[in-house]
C-alpha cells in the first residue's frame, strides 16, 4: 500500500490526497476542491494545513515571539488567499473577508484582547451576511430548533463560564455574534458538514477560551482544544462556501 499526493486530477484520484492499494486509487478528499480549481489554489489550501497543524508543535518550542506570531496568524491567512483564488462573486470575496478578518485576530489577540476580538466579531459580521445572502430553501425541524437553540444556549453559556464577572457584558455581546453566525451558517444554502459543522466548532472554540476564565484556568489541554477547534471549524467553512460557490448545486 502507498501513499501519493495529487495536485491535479484524473480518473483515479480527483483532487487530493490519494490511497493507492493494488494500483486501485481511493480518494481521501475527493470533491472538496471545486471544478478547474488551480494548482495555486491548492498549493495555498495545503499550505494553510500545514501551518495551521504545525503551529501547535511550534507553540511548545524556543522561537522567537514575532516568528511564533506569524506562524499563528498563516494557517487562517493562507485559507483567506486560497479563497482568494476561488472568488469569482462578491460571496466568493466575503468568504476571503472572513478568513482574512480571523487571520487579523489571531494575530491582534495575543497582544491586545479587545482587538482581537473586535476583529473576529467583524468577521462573524461579515459572514452573518454571506449566510443571509444564502439561506436554505427549506429547513427539517430539528434543523431549525438548533439554530434557534444555538444564539441563547451560547449567550447563557458565554455568562456562566467566567469566574470574574467584571467585563462579562463584552463577552455575551460578542458571543450573541458568534452564536449568530453559526445558526445562519447551519441553515444556509452551504453544506451542514462542511460549513455548519465548522461554524459549531468555532462557537467550541471560543466557550474553551471563556472556560478557561474559569472552570479551566491553568489546564493545559485547553490550549490544544481550543486551537483544533478553531482551525479546524475554519478550514471545513472555507471548504463548504468556496465549493458550493465553485459549483451550481450545494451537496451536503
Amino acid at each position: 500500500m502507498s501513499y501519493a499526493f495529487n495536485l491535479g486530477s484524473n480518473s483515479n484520484c480527483g483532487y487530493g490526497w490519494c490511497l493507492n492499494d493494488s494500483g486501485a486509487a481511493k480518494t481521501i478528499m475527493k470533491d472538496e476542491f471545486p471544478a478547474g480549481t488551480s494548482v495555486f489554489a491548492k498549493i495555498a489550501f495545503f499550505a494553510a494545513i500545514l501551518a495551521g497543524a504545525s503551529y501547535l508543535f511550534g507553540a511548545n518550542a524556543d522561537f522567537a515571539p514575532t516568528a511564533m506570531l506569524a506562524w499563528k496568524g498563516a494557517g487562517v491567512w493562507l485559507l483567506a488567499v486560497y479563497a482568494a483564488l476561488q472568488a469569482r462573486t462578491i460571496d466568493g470575496w466575503l468568504i476571503t473577508a472572513v478568513m482574512a478578518m480571523g487571520a487579523a485576530g489571531d494575530v491582534l489577540i495575543e497582544s491586545d484582547l479587545m482587538r482581537g476580538a473586535m476583529a473576529f466579531a467583524a468577521g462573524h459580521v461579515v459572514a452573518i451576511g454571506l449566510y443571509a445572502r444564502n439561506r436554505r430553501s427549506s429547513l427539517t425541524g430539528s434543523q431549525l430548533a438548533l439554530a434557534l437553540l444555538v444564539v441563547p444556549l451560547t449567550a447563557v453559556i458565554a455568562w456562566a463560564l467566567p469566574s470574574n464577572k467584571t467585563g462579562v457584558a463584552q463577552i455575551v455581546v460578542y458571543a450573541l455574534f458568534l452564536s449568530t453566525m453559526a445558526a445562519l451558517a447551519w441553515t444556509s444554502r452551504f453544506p451542514r458538514y462542511r460549513t455548519g459543522i465548522g461554524a459549531m466548532l468555532f462557537v467550541i472554540s471560543d466557550l474553551l477560551i471563556f472556560a478557561q476564565m474559569g472552570p479551566l484556568v491553568d489546564t493545559a489541554w485547553a490550549d490544544v482544544a481550543v486551537w483544533i477547534t478553531y482551525f479546524a471549524g475554519q478550514t471545513l467553512i472555507v471548504l463548504g462556501v468556496t465549493k458550493t460557490l465553485g459549483e451550481k448545486t450545494s451537496r451536503l
